[in-house]
Protein backbone atom coordinates (compact mmCIF):
# COMPACT_ATOMS: atom_id res chain seq x y z
CA UNK A 1 0.00 0.00 0.00
CA UNK A 2 2.55 2.62 1.14
CA UNK A 3 6.02 1.55 0.04
CA UNK A 4 8.77 4.16 0.41
CA UNK A 5 6.74 6.64 2.36
CA UNK A 6 7.82 9.29 4.83
CA UNK A 7 6.68 9.32 8.45
CA UNK A 8 7.01 12.59 10.32
CA UNK A 9 7.10 12.76 14.10
CA UNK A 10 6.60 15.89 16.15
CA UNK A 11 7.77 14.98 19.63
CA UNK A 12 10.15 12.08 20.14
CA UNK A 13 9.75 11.25 23.80
CA UNK A 14 8.74 8.01 25.49
CA UNK A 15 5.56 7.37 23.50
CA UNK A 16 7.07 8.16 20.11
CA UNK A 17 10.09 5.96 20.73
CA UNK A 18 7.90 3.13 22.01
CA UNK A 19 5.69 3.25 18.92
CA UNK A 20 8.53 3.46 16.42
CA UNK A 21 10.57 0.73 18.10
CA UNK A 22 7.74 -1.75 17.58
CA UNK A 23 6.85 -1.09 13.96
CA UNK A 24 7.42 -4.37 12.19
CA UNK A 25 6.33 -3.65 8.61
CA UNK A 26 7.71 -0.25 7.59
CA UNK A 27 8.40 -1.36 3.98
CA UNK A 28 11.18 1.10 3.27
CA UNK A 29 9.68 3.94 5.27
CA UNK A 30 11.75 6.99 6.15
CA UNK A 31 11.22 8.37 9.65
CA UNK A 32 12.07 12.02 10.27
CA UNK A 33 11.70 13.11 13.89
CA UNK A 34 11.85 16.43 15.68
CA UNK A 35 11.58 17.18 19.39
CA UNK A 36 11.59 20.74 20.70
CA UNK A 37 12.75 19.58 24.14
CA UNK A 38 16.05 18.26 22.83
CA UNK A 39 18.93 20.62 23.55
CA UNK A 40 20.37 19.56 20.20
CA UNK A 41 18.56 18.07 17.20
CA UNK A 42 18.02 14.36 17.56
CA UNK A 43 20.85 12.48 15.94
CA UNK A 44 20.16 9.72 13.46
CA UNK A 45 21.95 7.43 15.90
CA UNK A 46 19.51 8.27 18.70
CA UNK A 47 16.54 7.56 16.49
CA UNK A 48 18.13 4.45 15.01
CA UNK A 49 18.59 3.02 18.48
CA UNK A 50 14.83 3.07 18.91
CA UNK A 51 13.90 2.22 15.34
CA UNK A 52 16.32 -0.31 13.96
CA UNK A 53 14.19 -1.31 10.97
CA UNK A 54 13.65 2.18 9.58
CA UNK A 55 15.69 4.60 7.51
CA UNK A 56 15.98 7.22 10.25
CA UNK A 57 16.79 10.89 10.04
CA UNK A 58 16.69 13.81 12.41
CA UNK A 59 15.21 17.24 11.83
CA UNK A 60 16.69 20.56 12.83
CA UNK A 61 13.22 22.07 12.84
CA UNK A 62 9.59 20.98 12.64
CA UNK A 63 9.30 21.89 8.96
CA UNK A 64 11.82 19.20 7.98
CA UNK A 65 9.80 16.59 9.82
CA UNK A 66 6.54 17.60 8.16
CA UNK A 67 7.43 18.41 4.56
CA UNK A 68 6.37 15.63 2.18
CA UNK A 69 5.36 13.26 5.00
CA UNK A 70 2.41 11.05 4.12
CA UNK A 71 1.63 10.44 7.78
CA UNK A 72 2.50 12.53 10.80
CA UNK A 73 2.37 11.57 14.48
CA UNK A 74 1.96 14.36 17.01
CA UNK A 75 3.18 13.10 20.38
CA UNK A 76 3.88 16.19 22.46
CA UNK A 77 2.71 17.38 25.88
CA UNK A 78 -0.98 18.18 26.18
CA UNK A 79 -0.36 21.93 26.43
CA UNK A 80 1.66 21.88 23.19
CA UNK A 81 -0.75 19.82 21.09
CA UNK A 82 -2.68 22.76 19.65
CA UNK A 83 0.44 24.88 18.95
CA UNK A 84 2.00 21.82 17.27
CA UNK A 85 -1.05 21.39 15.02
CA UNK A 86 -1.00 25.06 14.05
CA UNK A 87 2.70 24.84 13.23
CA UNK A 88 2.19 21.63 11.27
CA UNK A 89 -0.54 23.28 9.21
CA UNK A 90 2.11 25.60 7.70
CA UNK A 91 4.16 22.77 6.24
CA UNK A 92 2.16 19.58 5.81
CA UNK A 93 1.59 17.92 2.47
CA UNK A 94 -1.92 18.01 1.02
CA UNK A 95 -3.74 14.83 1.99
CA UNK A 96 -1.30 13.93 4.78
CA UNK A 97 -2.79 12.02 7.69
CA UNK A 98 -2.17 13.90 10.94
CA UNK A 99 -2.46 11.60 13.95
CA UNK A 100 -3.06 13.73 17.05
CA UNK A 101 -2.20 11.19 19.75
CA UNK A 102 -2.11 13.71 22.58
CA UNK A 103 -4.25 13.58 25.71
CA UNK A 104 -6.34 16.68 25.05
CA UNK A 105 -9.92 17.73 25.54
CA UNK A 106 -12.30 17.14 22.62
CA UNK A 107 -12.73 20.91 22.22
CA UNK A 108 -8.96 21.37 21.83
CA UNK A 109 -8.84 18.59 19.24
CA UNK A 110 -11.69 20.13 17.28
CA UNK A 111 -9.77 23.41 17.06
CA UNK A 112 -6.61 21.55 16.03
CA UNK A 113 -8.58 19.67 13.39
CA UNK A 114 -9.82 22.93 11.89
CA UNK A 115 -6.22 24.13 11.44
CA UNK A 116 -5.06 20.88 9.83
CA UNK A 117 -8.08 20.51 7.55
CA UNK A 118 -7.87 24.14 6.40
CA UNK A 119 -4.31 23.43 5.25
CA UNK A 120 -5.40 20.39 3.23
CA UNK A 121 -4.40 17.72 5.73
CA UNK A 122 -6.52 14.92 7.15
CA UNK A 123 -6.83 15.22 10.92
CA UNK A 124 -7.32 12.08 13.02
CA UNK A 125 -8.27 12.06 16.70
CA UNK A 126 -6.26 9.24 18.32
CA UNK A 127 -6.55 8.15 21.94
CA UNK A 128 -3.82 5.90 23.38
CA UNK A 129 -5.67 3.69 25.84
CA UNK A 130 -2.84 2.08 27.84
CA UNK A 131 0.74 2.78 28.92
CA UNK A 132 3.11 2.50 25.95
CA UNK A 133 5.34 0.09 27.88
CA UNK A 134 5.52 -2.81 27.55
CA UNK A 135 2.97 -2.79 24.70
CA UNK A 136 4.89 -0.29 22.50
CA UNK A 137 3.16 -0.11 19.07
CA UNK A 138 0.56 -2.63 20.25
CA UNK A 139 -0.92 -0.24 22.81
CA UNK A 140 -4.66 -0.08 22.03
CA UNK A 141 -5.68 2.98 20.04
CA UNK A 142 -9.11 4.53 19.53
CA UNK A 143 -9.51 6.50 16.32
CA UNK A 144 -12.26 8.95 15.40
CA UNK A 145 -13.04 11.57 12.79
CA UNK A 146 -14.07 11.63 9.13
CA UNK A 147 -10.77 10.03 8.03
CA UNK A 148 -10.89 7.16 10.51
CA UNK A 149 -11.07 4.45 7.84
CA UNK A 150 -7.94 5.65 6.04
CA UNK A 151 -6.24 6.20 9.39
CA UNK A 152 -6.91 2.68 10.55
CA UNK A 153 -5.50 1.27 7.31
CA UNK A 154 -2.31 3.32 7.71
CA UNK A 155 -1.87 2.39 11.38
CA UNK A 156 -2.43 -1.31 10.67
CA UNK A 157 0.22 -1.10 7.95
CA UNK A 158 2.66 -0.22 10.73
CA UNK A 159 1.48 -3.18 12.80
CA UNK A 160 -0.50 -1.06 15.25
CA UNK A 161 -3.86 -1.91 16.85
CA UNK A 162 -6.43 0.81 16.15
CA UNK A 163 -10.19 0.57 16.66
CA UNK A 164 -12.85 2.97 15.37
CA UNK A 165 -14.50 5.24 17.95
CA UNK A 166 -16.78 7.33 15.76
CA UNK A 167 -16.99 9.62 12.76
CA UNK A 168 -16.50 12.87 14.69
CA UNK A 169 -13.29 14.41 15.97
CA UNK A 170 -13.48 14.37 19.77
CA UNK A 171 -15.18 11.02 20.23
CA UNK A 172 -11.95 9.09 20.78
CA UNK A 173 -10.55 11.75 23.10
CA UNK A 174 -13.82 11.91 25.08
CA UNK A 175 -13.49 8.22 25.91
CA UNK A 176 -9.86 8.67 26.95
CA UNK A 177 -10.52 11.80 29.01
CA UNK A 178 -13.49 10.46 30.94
CA UNK A 179 -11.83 7.11 31.58
CA UNK A 180 -8.92 9.01 33.10
CA UNK A 181 -11.15 10.39 35.86
CA UNK A 182 -11.26 6.83 37.18
CA UNK A 183 -7.72 5.65 36.36
CA UNK A 184 -5.82 8.75 37.47
CA UNK A 185 -8.39 9.31 40.20
CA UNK A 186 -7.61 5.94 41.75
CA UNK A 187 -3.96 6.95 41.80
CA UNK A 188 -4.75 10.22 43.58
CA UNK A 189 -7.02 8.43 46.05
CA UNK A 190 -4.20 5.98 46.72
CA UNK A 191 -1.81 8.82 47.50
CA UNK A 192 -4.19 10.55 49.89
CA UNK A 193 -5.26 7.34 51.63
CA UNK A 194 -1.98 5.46 51.82
CA UNK A 195 0.26 8.39 52.73
CA UNK A 196 -2.11 9.36 55.54
CA UNK A 197 -2.42 5.74 56.66
CA UNK A 198 1.35 5.30 56.70
CA UNK A 199 1.77 8.46 58.75
CA UNK A 200 -0.91 7.27 61.18
CA UNK A 201 0.74 3.83 61.41
CA UNK A 202 -2.37 1.98 60.23
CA UNK A 203 -1.56 1.21 56.58
CA UNK A 204 -1.54 -2.56 57.11
CA UNK A 205 -5.00 -2.45 58.66
CA UNK A 206 -6.29 -0.25 55.85
CA UNK A 207 -4.88 -2.64 53.23
CA UNK A 208 -6.39 -5.62 55.07
CA UNK A 209 -9.79 -3.95 55.17
CA UNK A 210 -9.65 -3.14 51.46
CA UNK A 211 -8.55 -6.70 50.70
CA UNK A 212 -11.52 -8.08 52.63
CA UNK A 213 -13.94 -5.75 50.84
CA UNK A 214 -12.58 -6.44 47.36
CA UNK A 215 -10.38 -9.57 47.27
CA UNK A 216 -10.08 -9.43 43.48
CA UNK A 217 -7.38 -6.73 43.76
CA UNK A 218 -3.99 -7.09 45.38
CA UNK A 219 -4.30 -3.79 47.22
CA UNK A 220 -0.73 -3.56 48.47
CA UNK A 221 0.67 -4.24 45.00
CA UNK A 222 -1.82 -1.96 43.25
CA UNK A 223 -1.24 0.86 45.74
CA UNK A 224 2.51 0.66 45.24
CA UNK A 225 1.99 0.68 41.46
CA UNK A 226 -0.33 3.68 41.67
CA UNK A 227 2.26 5.65 43.61
CA UNK A 228 4.93 4.69 41.08
CA UNK A 229 2.78 5.99 38.22
CA UNK A 230 2.48 9.35 39.96
CA UNK A 231 6.16 9.51 40.93
CA UNK A 232 7.37 8.81 37.40
CA UNK A 233 4.61 10.23 35.20
CA UNK A 234 2.75 12.62 37.48
CA UNK A 235 3.59 15.81 35.59
CA UNK A 236 2.23 14.39 32.32
CA UNK A 237 -0.79 12.95 34.13
CA UNK A 238 -1.51 16.31 35.75
CA UNK A 239 -1.44 18.00 32.34
CA UNK A 240 -3.85 15.37 31.04
CA UNK A 241 -6.17 15.85 34.03
CA UNK A 242 -6.34 19.58 33.37
CA UNK A 243 -7.59 18.65 29.90
CA UNK A 244 -10.03 16.24 31.53
CA UNK A 245 -11.29 19.07 33.75
CA UNK A 246 -11.84 21.19 30.62
CA UNK A 247 -13.73 18.28 29.04
CA UNK A 248 -16.02 17.97 32.05
CA UNK A 249 -16.65 21.74 32.14
CA UNK A 250 -17.42 21.73 28.41
CA UNK A 251 -20.12 19.17 29.20
CA UNK A 252 -21.68 21.53 31.72
CA UNK A 253 -20.59 19.59 34.79
CA UNK A 254 -18.40 20.57 37.77
CA UNK A 255 -14.77 19.49 37.50
CA UNK A 256 -14.12 19.14 41.25
CA UNK A 257 -12.65 15.64 41.11
CA UNK A 258 -10.58 16.20 37.97
CA UNK A 259 -9.05 19.39 39.36
CA UNK A 260 -8.16 17.67 42.64
CA UNK A 261 -6.61 14.72 40.80
CA UNK A 262 -4.44 17.11 38.78
CA UNK A 263 -3.26 18.77 42.00
CA UNK A 264 -2.23 15.45 43.58
CA UNK A 265 -0.46 14.28 40.42
CA UNK A 266 1.44 17.57 40.20
CA UNK A 267 2.41 17.48 43.87
CA UNK A 268 3.82 13.96 43.82
CA UNK A 269 5.68 14.54 40.55
CA UNK A 270 7.23 17.78 41.81
CA UNK A 271 8.89 15.93 44.70
CA UNK A 272 11.16 14.09 42.21
CA UNK A 273 11.31 11.00 44.42
CA UNK A 274 12.97 7.99 42.72
CA UNK A 275 10.60 5.07 42.22
CA UNK A 276 13.29 2.38 42.21
CA UNK A 277 11.97 0.55 45.31
CA UNK A 278 8.64 -1.18 44.71
CA UNK A 279 7.69 -1.79 48.36
CA UNK A 280 4.58 0.25 49.28
CA UNK A 281 5.84 1.26 52.72
CA UNK A 282 9.22 2.34 51.35
CA UNK A 283 7.64 4.38 48.60
CA UNK A 284 5.25 6.03 51.03
CA UNK A 285 8.10 6.81 53.43
CA UNK A 286 10.19 8.36 50.64
CA UNK A 287 7.31 10.56 49.53
CA UNK A 288 6.43 11.61 53.09
CA UNK A 289 10.05 12.45 53.87
CA UNK A 290 10.32 14.67 50.79
CA UNK A 291 6.97 16.31 51.55
CA UNK A 292 8.21 17.13 55.06
CA UNK A 293 11.43 18.55 53.65
CA UNK A 294 9.51 20.77 51.24
CA UNK A 295 7.17 21.92 54.02
CA UNK A 296 10.10 22.77 56.29
CA UNK A 297 11.85 24.58 53.47
CA UNK A 298 8.74 26.65 52.83
CA UNK A 299 8.36 27.46 56.53
CA UNK A 300 12.00 28.55 56.77
CA UNK A 301 11.56 30.85 53.77
CA UNK A 302 8.65 32.60 55.49
CA UNK A 303 10.56 33.22 58.74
Amino acid sequence: MMNHFKIGMIGFGEAARAFASGWTRPDGAVLVAYDIKSADPLSAGQIATACAELDVRHADEARQSLSDAEIIFSLVTADQALPAAREAAKWLKAGALYFDCNSCSPSAKIIAAEAIEAAGGRYVDVAVMSPVHPARHLAPLLVSGPHAEAAIEALEHLGMKPKPAGEKVGQASSIKMLRSVIIKGLEALTAESMLAARRAGVENAVIASLQASDPGIDWAKRSSYNLERMMVHGARRAAEMREVAATVRDLGLPDRMSAAIAAWQDEIAALSVPADIDDLASRADSILKRMDEERDKGAAAIR
